[in-house]
């Protein structure tokens, strides 16, 4: 789970090597920020269906209707719903469990958007 902050030194910081070196079957997490990750290389990886990924950021944001990260089974985009409040950690760890739980019980997710819903 990538929870890290926008600096000259996370920039790409989840780059192809960094990728590659994931276990087989891992799910990349992004609740940071959408330039953390290297959005090609990311796109590659996931094309192998090796890994999968859930975004709560991208980059670009928002992403575009026609990006290919819209059409892969192995993708979760959630609609960017960071936010720092009294009641937030709270909230956004029963929202990841919840979410979690339903994925591996191969049930539908709740807050899903479509892409034509991002622009």
């Amino acid at each position: 789970m990538l929870i890290v902050p926008n600096n000259p030194g996370t920039v790409n910081l989840v780059n192809a090597n960094f990728l590659a070196s994931m276990k087989d079957n891992s799910v990349l997490v992004n609740v940071a920020r959408g330039v953390v990750v290297d959005t090609e290389a990311l796109l590659a990886e996931l094309k192998t269906g090796r890994i999968s990924a859930a975004l709560d950021v991208t980059e670009p944001e928002p992403l575009p209707a026609d990006h290919p990260l819209w059409s892969l089974p192995n993708v979760i985009i959630t609609s960017h719903n960071g936010g720092e409040g009294d009641v937030f950690w709270d909230r956004a760890r029963a929202r990841i469990h919840s979410q979690f739980d339903l994925w591996f019980a191969g049930k539908p997710l709740e807050c899903v958007i479509a892409p034509e819903e991002t622009s």
